[in-house]
C-alpha cells in the first residue's frame, strides 16, 4: 500500500518512560478517524497491531539505541526485517556511523529480500539523491537539523524541503518540527507529497509542557 498524494500522516509513537507507551494502537484509530492517510509507527509489536487495526498505509521503523552509533531508527536488516509488516520501512539514510549496513545496501535489501518499499529518513539533499539511487521509494526531511549537515531551523526546514522537492525524482515527504496546520498546508503547496507530524499530536505530555512554560511561576 503505497503513501497516497497529499496524505497527512500522524507519527504514533511513545517511549517507554512516556505514560502512553503501549497505547498507540488506539492512537493510530484516532488519528485515522480523524482524517489521517497514514500512520508511522516504531517497533516490531506497534507497526503489526497498528497495521491490524487501521486501513491506511503504515510507516514502520525500528529504533535501536547504542551510544557507540548516532543512528538509530532502522540500523540494519534485521531491524527492517522485524518491521516487515509495515506497507513501508523507514530508515536512516544519513551517512553517519551505523550499528549495520551501509544505507545503499540497507535500502536494496528492504526492497530485493523483504519486498517492501522504503521511505529514506534525511538530512541534506546528497542523501536524498544517494538514496534514490539506492532504490528508495521516498526520502523525507525527518533528520533536517538533527545531524551535521546543516543547522537547526526555528520549526521545519522548508529550505531543504524545496531542494528536495526540485532535485528528487520520486515523492518527498515532509517531516520534522511541524506544529501547525498553515506550515502542513505550506509543505504541500511547495510540492510535498505526504507531510508527517508526530509530537504535535501523538504525545500530550510534550505539548503539556510547552503550554506550562507560558504559565508564570
Amino acid at each position: 500500500m503505497l503513501l497516497p498524494k497529499g496524505a497527512f500522516v500522524v507519527s504514533c509513537q511513545a517511549r517507554a518512560d512516556n505514560p502512553l507507551h503501549g497505547q498507540m494502537v488506539a492512537m493510530a484509530r484516532a488519528a485515522v478517524a480523524g482524517g489521517a492517510g497514514g500512520i508511522r509507527a516504531n517497533g516490531a509489536a506497534d507497526v503489526a497491531a497498528i497495521r491490524a487495526a487501521v486501513g491506511v498505509p503504515v510507516i514502520g521503523l525500528a529504533k535501536r539505541f547504542d551510544a557507540a552509533f548516532p543512528v538509530y531508527i532502522t540500523p540494519g536488516f534485521a531491524d527492517a526485517a522485524s518491521v516487515r509488516e509495515a506497507d513501508i520501512v523507514a530508515v536512516d539514510a544519513t551517512g553517519r556511523a551505523r550499528d549495520g549496513e551501509a544505507a545503499s545496501v540497507l535500502i536494496g535489501r528492504i526492497r530485493a529480500e523483504l519486498g517492501r518499499e522504503v521511505l529514506a529518513d534525511v538530512a541534506g539533499l546528497d542523501e536524498a539523491l544517494a538514496a534514490e539511487r539506492a532504490g528508495a521509494t521516498y526520502v523525507a526531511s525527518t533528520l533536517a537539523g538533527y545531524t551535521d549537515a546543516r543547522a537547526m531551523t526555528e520549526g521545519p526546514d522548508f529550505a531543504l524541503l524545496a531542494e528536495l522537492v526540485a532535485r528528487c525524482r520520486g515523492p518527498v515527504v515532509a517531516e520534522g518540527r511541524f506544529e501547525t496546520p498553515s506550515q502542513v498546508a505550506r509543505a504541500f503547496a511547495m510540492g510535498a507529497h505526504a507531510v508527517v507530524v508526530g509530537t504535535a499530536i501523538t504525545n500530550p505530555r510534550e505539548i503539556t509542557r510547552k503550554f506550562v512554560r507560558a504559565c508564570p511561576d
